[in-house]
């Protein structure tokens, strides 16, 4: 061997031996010296090659030199904190804070028993496999979760739980005797008590048997269980919800505007138990309407850090399941203290405006009320007297319906847009089995009381922004909708192009009335649910934050929830504060509420993802008595492996896997939203009608396979 080729050879090995230094000096600025003596080379000519090669490295972008001779890793994150999201495989992802960055990829002998949704720091390598950036977790800062559901798997001297978490990919051992009674086959909530370094799994314990898998009550629990919702409220939360007196004394009217004598009624779904608000009406002398929205005074009966305040804060929500509500606040208090029960003396915080005949607000008035409501309505019956124009305050109602109408068409004007998806219902049995599926329809009633309700959110919100100045501004909590990201909004008008749909996309106004456009084109046709869910998920997601920024989705300049105490922290918080600033209070403490509101903004999600298992499983239980049943459906997603259809008749959703389409081999084109065929090239987009067979239906997954109908297609 030569020794130009030697000495190169070894010029390699040292290279990756001194950035192998570096990595593990984290951002230490080193010299050529400190190099060399931390790999033991104190021969001049190796420490001559060190330093060319610390140059070399700079040009490379690789290193750079701090000060002359001083020289550090680049890449100065070199740890940085994310969550874990894990594939199917065993390896993740970790997303970081910082949304410019990408994420990092962890191979799963370098996960270090994290697991998905856990909050992580990971040591990301300099060198990178192409664009991809590799790391191994290094420390696990936060677990997302430490219970799972899953099946119980008994044998003579321990058990297992399978967990129904597809991304929890170890069984939980259980030592026979943290078993808690549950017996083979049986649904159960597990919590992971110790991880033993080595150990290929997590051992824990039966924390609850939920019961006999397959039966309703247990898979509407396990959900729940899933999502991190407790089943019932503690002894604590109860004994303080049943102390609160029920008396309103005299005292407590004085300190409010007494709306008793003033018309006043409730509107809601026939089956509600929580009425949280009211409207009141009357004309006044000058020809001009005052409208109240009463909102049930919750923080009236619930003090800060209580036992009920906390158990209220820490569900953060009420959670609607496909057969059940499970309720914020005790029952004692949703359906009873602070429901808005017709015939009955309430406490309120109100929102009242003097409208004219436009729906103008010439005055605003906030604060504390009593109210006694005259009627409580259903939906139903406010539709049916808005169209006979007959019936118990029929006068009344049809003004209020006008001047709704005022208020939604500036509404739009201004641009917002109307999102009307499709709202799969079920009717079920006395065992809560579906026996059919219906589309929950919107009509005016529903729209007249979110007309005033909206109205309500944004003066609450507008009222509080107007007090302080820059950055003496008053904190607030704030319903924060961003405009969507220019790339997401080109590829929707791309996609909705196809169905002769135009998009302008020039200003958020033309975007929003090109959509408002389309979702009055598309309502009632085929592909409605497609496009208004493609829609939607090209939008950003609202969330509660102290930052006050606009509402894209509704076009104001600031928006809150003001409106539904009973079923929703934040509009407690909202109450709380609009109450103190009314009452002259000082600005409140931001990072404490934005650190209420992340919190609040996770469990909204967490909530909408229990509501939608739960309605992945009626439907998946729907249709497993049809097993070979063909319907017309609408594909609605398309994947690597499959592509989804949403049955036009039920709104059922289920898959037709790639592998199983036997005409041809089929690939995603991501861009196009597409399956093609790789020899005939037949292609099928989202938004196609095809007809398909219910093939199979596994429920502990909420999964509907489907086949392809072929022959009926061709």
């Amino acid at each position: 061997m030569s020794k130009k080729k030697n000495n190169s050879s070894i010029k390699q090995v040292l290279t990756q031996l001194v950035l192998d230094i570096f990595e593990q000096n984290s951002n230490t600025a080193l010299n050529y010296k400190q190099v060399s003596a931390k790999l033991n080379v104190h021969d001049p000519e190796s420490r001559e090659i060190i330093l060319e090669i610390l140059k070399e490295e700079v040009k490379k972008t690789v290193l750079k030199e701090l000060s002359p001779g001083k020289f550090q890793l680049r890449e100065l994150k070199t740890f940085v904190e994310g969550t874990v999201d894990m594939t199917n495989d065993g390896s993740a992802y970790i997303v970081t804070d910082d949304e410019a960055e990408t994420d990092i990829f962890v191979a799963p002998r370098k996960l270090r028993n994290a697991l998905n949704g856990d909050r992580v720091k990971v040591y990301v390598y300099a060198k990178t496999r192409g664009q991809r950036k590799e790391g191994e977790v290094i420390e696990i800062l936060q677990r997302n979760k430490m219970e799972f559901t899953g099946i119980v798997k008994l044998s003579e001297r321990f058990a297992f739980l399978i967990p129904d978490d597809r991304k929890m990919l170890h069984d939980i051992f259980i030592p026979i005797n943290d078993i808690n009674g549950a017996k083979n086959g049986m649904k159960a909530v597990a919590e992971i008590t110790d991880w033993p370094g080595g150990a290929k799994n997590p051992i824990g314990r039966i924390k609850q048997v939920l019961g006999v898998q397959g039966e309703n009550d247990t898979e509407m629990n396990a959900i729940l269980a899933e999502y991190g919702f407790p089943l019932s409220f503690n002894k604590q939360v109860e004994h303080e919800s049943e102390e609160i007196s029920e008396t309103i004394t005299e005292h407590e009217i004085t300190q409010r505007r007494d709306f008793r004598d003033v018309l006043t009624f409730t509107i809601d779904p026939f089956d509600a138990k929580d009425f949280d608000d009211a409207l009141s009406f009357k004309k006044l002398e000058n020809g001009n309407y005052e409208v109240g929205i009463h909102i049930a005074d919750v923080s009236h009966y619930i003090q800060p850090d209580s036992a009920l305040d906390k158990e209220a804060l820490e569900r953060a929500t009420s959670v609607y399941l496909v057969d059940r509500v499970i309720p914020m606040l005790p029952e004692r208090l949703s359906n009873g203290l602070c429901s808005l029960r017709p015939n009955e003396d309430k406490l309120c915080f109100a929102a009242v405006f003097e409208l004219d005949e436009e729906a103008h607000v010439k005055n605003e008035w906030y604060g504390k009320t009593v109210i006694h409501s005259d009627r409580r309505f259903t939906y139903e019956e406010v539709q049916k007297i808005i169209e006979d124009k007959a019936g118990d305050y029929a006068e009344e109602i049809e003004k209020l319906n006008a001047l709704a109408y005022k208020l939604r068409e500036r509404k739009f004007k201004m641009g917002a847009i109307s999102f009307e998806s499709a709202e799969v219902k079920f009717n079920l049995d006395e065992q809560g089995r579906p026996i059919g599926v219906y589309v929950k329809e919107r009509k005016d009633a529903h729209k007249l009381i979110e007309d005033f309700m909206l109205l309500a959110n944004r003066k609450v919100a507008e009222y509080v922004s107007k007090m302080g100045k820059g950055k003496n501004r008053y904190t607030f909590v704030y319903r924060v909708h961003d405009s969507p990201k220019p790339d997401s909004l080109a590829n929707f008008a791309q996609f909705a192009a196809r169905f002769g749909y135009k998009i302008n996309t020039k200003s958020d106004k033309e975007t929003a009335r090109s959509l408002n456009f389309l979702m009055e084109d598309v309502e009632g046709k085929k592909e409605q649910n497609v496009l208004t869910q493609l829609a939607i998920r090209s939008m950003a997601k609202a969330i509660y934050t102290t930052k006050g920024t606009s509402h894209y989705g509704l076009a104001f300049d600031h928006y809150t929830h003001f409106t539904s105490p009973i079923r929703r922290y934040p509009d407690v918080m909202v109450h709380r504060l609009l109450f103190h600033y009314l009452n002259h209070g000082q600005s409140a403490n931001a990072s404490f509420y934005e650190k209420l509101c992340e919190h609040c903004s996770q469990m909204e999600k967490k909530a909408a993802d229990a509501e939608r298992a739960s309605v992945k499983y009626k439907q998946a239980e729907f249709l497993k008595d049809q097993i070979g049943t063909v319907y017309t459906g609408i594909i609605s997603g398309v994947t690597e492996w499959g592509m989804y259809v949403e049955i036009i008749e039920n709104k059922c959703e289920g898959m037709i896997r790639l592998r199983e389409i036997a005409d041809d081999f089929y690939t995603l084109d991501e861009k196009n939203y597409a399956i093609i065929g790789q020899r005939k090239r037949k292609v099928y987009r989202l938004g196609d009608e095809v007809r398909i067979r219910v093939k199979n239906v596994d429920l502990t997954k909420k999964q509907i396979d489907f086949s392809l109908v072929q022959k009926e297609l061709d």
